[in-house]
């Protein structure tokens, strides 16, 4: 999974480098969201500079039951 976390901040990069060449659209900043980050992913995004967000897809879903949480 690492190297698909890793290949993910890759490509995000070579999108945002795209997206910043246009005037129009420059400064664009990222962020790299999944259900997990691995460590070697989340030092490799913060190094150039792309935040990093761990979200819960169920919740983005709604399909997230709230009453079955223990927190």
């Amino acid at each position: 999974m690492g190297r698909r976390l890793m290949g993910g901040v890759e490509q995000l990069t070579r999108y945002l480098e795209l997206l910043n060449r246009d005037p129009l659209l420059a400064p664009v900043k990222g962020v790299f969201a999944a259900q997990e980050i691995k460590p070697q992913a989340r030092v490799l995004a913060q190094d150039r500079g792309i935040d990093c967000l761990v979200v819960d897809y169920a919740v983005l879903k709604g399909t997230d039951d709230p009453t079955q949480r223990l927190f």
